[in-house]
């Protein structure tokens, strides 16, 4: 069975998280996760990129620590890493996801377009 790489909870890096977060694509697939069940397959997104760009969004998330992905047969299940967050970096997920929820609910000429 074929395996993919995370970093250790201990060594999940602040700036390679906030450099993963930075991304709308990737904050957008975090608040999926947070809001959904514990394992969504890549194809449950709809996002608004190709399959590549989106498999790349994917594997810096994965590589900073931010999300765990394991596979199911031919999908790759996908699962927010918050406890492990929450131990190295207390309530900054919660942070973010709190504030892209705060902005996508904003009404539209206070939302500037990225």
């Amino acid at each position: 069975m074929r395996e993919l790489q995370h970093p250790a909870p201990g060594d999940i890096d602040i700036d390679a998280v906030l450099t993963a977060l930075v991304d709308p694509i990737r904050r957008r697939i975090v608040c999926q996760l947070a809001d959904g069940h514990d394992d969504q397959a890549c194809i449950a997104f709809d996002l608004p990129v190709s399959k590549s760009t989106s498999t790349h969004h994917f594997r810096v998330l994965r590589e900073a620590g931010v999300i765990e992905q394991r596979y199911q047969g031919t999908a790759i299940l996908n699962s927010l890493r918050i406890d492990a967050l929450d131990e190295r970096f207390p309530g900054l997920v919660s942070a973010i996801i709190s504030a892209e929820r705060a902005r996508d609910s904003a009404p539209a000429d206070r939302n500037p377009a990225v």
